[in-house]
């Protein structure tokens, strides 16, 4: 080959490096954003809890694709302007629709250096994996499950609770269906919870392939514990139908009024039935920190999975669902799936196995476990548990002050930290409706809905650790004030 026919590689172009090229620059606008954050959960009482998004703000985000670079700071400034008031505002200690935790400030720290580590904790051998393991001890230890369990971070329980469905299917089929599928004897499987369950247990049956019929979904008593003696009769029904009974979910702090079922019975139960016993625990599972509602999960220990969010009672910052299942042998026959690119070694940094896409479906995870790990290290369990407790106490509080209070009604006693209440009228359904929305509106507080006998309820969920009674005579004041009007 001649010098002039001769193929040379191309020279690469100038740098296009994501660094900043003033990294001076760059740490002083950090700063701003971090003290401005932090500035923001510190005075967060001075704001509205909620605020309607107006047109014009929306339309802003209706833009199209940036093509070309914006400064930092003009972001950012977006971002101050157009985003942040708008959030969810469960930060706010005002915010008690739904089971949002209010997050805690250690935990945005931890936030952010996760994010600088940028670690993927889907496998191979470096410590975000530890750490997750160790979190995964910690709870096997909070809920007393045996050495040899084994746990793993996911998006919330709603996956929590999928993934269960899952280990339990190929626990009742083997791992024979992962590759075949539920078809056949599959077909005939059915699980059995409450009527209080929460919707995401529905819809794990759907997306695990057994339809949400194959769900029974048993009454439950005055206190909203599942009906025991009911889910025996129909899991007879069912086998004398040729059906195959696998799977009973009961319910550690239900979604309308934190019920919960009675697990030691659910698991005796399942015992005697050889069923696969899980627990979802969402919020209520965290209880176990508190003395005084410890001895109301018992019979949590023996269920063969559950369910929890840490960015719930837990007070981490979204988010941080965690599945623990007791074998972990069934677990890892549920998930694991070699592959060639995935090989793992013995040493170097593809050793570690097994690794945590083995315990569920996705490879690329965040390091969610380093948020946990920075709030149960700085509060330890039993400031966390006295946390817990007082919000049980405030929803106390509460209950009395509607009892007191003849414009109110109690629509159902509250069991652990969640109120459903409602404002006298003859037309209540449509009343209560309204106040909702207006107390949400006008930005002093954020209750929810839900129905419960058909009555539409004003829901107060008091999941955030800023919460004070204050929050709650202020709420208690805008139902009246609300109500009056309509």
């Amino acid at each position: 080959m001649t010098a002039s026919t001769e193929t040379r590689p191309s020279t690469p172009g100038p740098s296009e490096t994501l660094d900043p090229s003033d990294w001076d620059q760059l740490r002083a606008q950090a700063h701003r954003m971090l003290d401005e954050t932090i500035d923001y959960i510190a005075n967060i009482r001075e704001q509205p809890v909620w605020r309607p998004i107006p047109d014009e703000v929306r339309a802003r985000f209706r833009e199209g694709l940036p093509r070309e670079a914006s400064e930092l700071g003009e972001i950012y400034r977006e971002y101050s302007d157009f985003i942040a008031p708008y959030a969810t505002g469960n930060v706010h200690p005002g915010f008690m629709g739904w089971v949002h935790g209010g997050g805690n400030v250690i935990g945005v720290l931890a936030e952010m250096l996760a994010a600088g580590l940028n670690a993927n904790l889907g496998g191979r051998d470096h410590m975000p994996i530890e750490v997750e393991r160790q979190i995964a001890e910690w709870t096997r230890t909070m809920f007393g499950f045996p050495p040899g369990a084994s746990g793993i971070f996911v998006t919330g329980t709603s996956m929590a609770n999928l993934m269960a469905v899952w280990v339990a299917r190929t626990a009742a089929l083997g791992q024979e269906a992962r590759q075949h599928g539920v078809g056949g004897e599959g077909a005939l499987l059915t699980a059995y919870t409450s009527k209080a369950t929460h919707g995401c247990v529905s819809k794990a049956m759907d997306l695990a392939g057994f339809g949400s019929d194959a769900l029974r979904t048993m009454p439950f008593d005055r206190s909203h514990r599942v009906d025991v003696a009911a889910m025996r009769a129909q899991i007879a029904r069912d086998r004398e139908a040729g059906l195959r009974p696998f799977l009973v979910v009961g319910s550690a702090g239900t979604v309308d009024v934190g019920a919960i079922d009675d697990l030691v019975a659910l698991s005796e139960l399942c015992r005697e039935e050889k069923l696969w016993f899980h627990v979802d625990g969402a919020y209520g599972a965290l209880g176990v920190l508190s003395p005084s509602i410890a001895p109301r999960l018992a019979g949590l220990e023996q269920a063969d999975s559950v369910a929890l969010d840490f960015h719930k009672w837990g007070q981490v910052p979204y988010d941080a669902g965690f599945l623990l299942v007791r074998d972990s042998q069934r677990h890892l026959d549920a998930f694991a799936a070699p592959a060639v690119y995935l090989r793992r070694e013995t040493r170097g940094l593809a050793a570690g196995s097994p690794w945590p896409c083995d315990l569920g479906p996705d490879l690329s995870r965040g390091f969610r476990a380093l948020k946990t790990w920075f709030t149960l290290k700085a509060f330890g369990t039993k400031k966390l548990g006295a946390m817990i407790e007082r919000t049980c106490a405030l929803a106390r509080y509460l209950e009395e002050k509607i009892s007191a209070e003849p414009r109110l009604e109690l629509l159902a006693p509250a069991q652990l930290n969640i109120v459903c209440f409602r404002y006298r009228s003859d037309d209540a359904n449509r009343v209560n409706s309204e106040i909702v929305a207006d107390i949400q509106e006008s930005g002093i507080a954020v209750p929810s809905t839900t129905t419960l006998d058909g009555k539409l309820a004003i829901r107060a969920a008091i999941i955030n650790h800023r919460t004070d009674t204050r929050d709650l005579d202020a709420l208690v004041e805008a139902v009246l004030k609300f109500g009056e009007r309509h």
